[in-house]
């Protein structure tokens, strides 16, 4: 597998799995309002992993269908950061969001600059598409901040801050830091998974695995 088609693939993966995580908000969350910006957000993040994954299928001589239910969850490339189930709780929810979007403008600007046309031309589409995903995270971390809830806000971006390490590498670690204006501490990295991915992964290819030929 070449670098470019590995790099793909953990795009496509954390965006895959969050999307997922995301819609579990669907009919829940605390605003109707918000029902209909979390499914947005989840339909537009699950939208990016297809095209990323489709990228990377051309690589690799496959299809999207195939890289995103086909393999077991041992293969896939995200970071626990996107797996953690946190419904209920909104806090924690809008800190992993925060942090996730936040991190995820750094490394979409860095794809911006790739040599492949390609990549750097879906890198551009998705960050005019992922503004809204910002600004709507910012403004939640503003009004929880805000907000008698600012303890458990504040509480919940530190608990989950070394997960959020391991959604970048090398340099852009530095840059995630000086974004949130937080610390380096040891980062959970990537090439582990937690125990909430394979319950994930059954819900999410239930259908690939039950009907042949099934497509998403």
């Amino acid at each position: 597998m070449t670098s470019r088609a590995e790099e793909l693939l953990t795009l496509a993966d954390d965006e895959l799995i969050l999307g997922w995580r995301n819609s579990e908000w669907t009919g829940i969350a605390p605003f109707l309002e918000e029902d209909v910006a979390f499914s947005s957000i989840a339909q537009t993040e699950i939208g990016h992993a297809r095209a990323f994954y489709e990228l990377a299928a051309q690589e690799l001589g496959t299809n999207a269908d195939e890289l995103a239910f086909d393999r077991d969850p041992e293969e896939y490339r995200c970071a626990p950061l996107v797996e953690l189930r946190l419904v209920p709780d909104w806090a924690r929810t809008i800190a992993r969001h925060w942090l996730y979007e936040t991190a995820d403008a750094i490394r979409i600007e860095a794809l911006k600059s790739s040599e492949n046309e390609a990549v750097a031309g879906l890198a551009a589409k998705i960050d005019r598409e992922e503004v809204y995903h910002r600004i709507h995270a910012d403004m939640w971390a503003r009004q929880l901040r805000a907000s008698p809830e600012r303890g458990r806000f504040e509480g919940a971006v530190a608990e989950l801050w070394p997960y959020a390490l391991g959604l970048v590498e090398g340099e852009q670690r530095g840059q995630l830091c000086s974004a949130v204006g937080r610390e380096t501490v040891d980062a959970v990295e990537r090439g582990t998974h937690t125990e909430e991915l394979r319950p994930l992964w059954e819900e999410m290819t239930m259908v690939r695995r039950s009907v042949a030929g099934a497509a998403w």
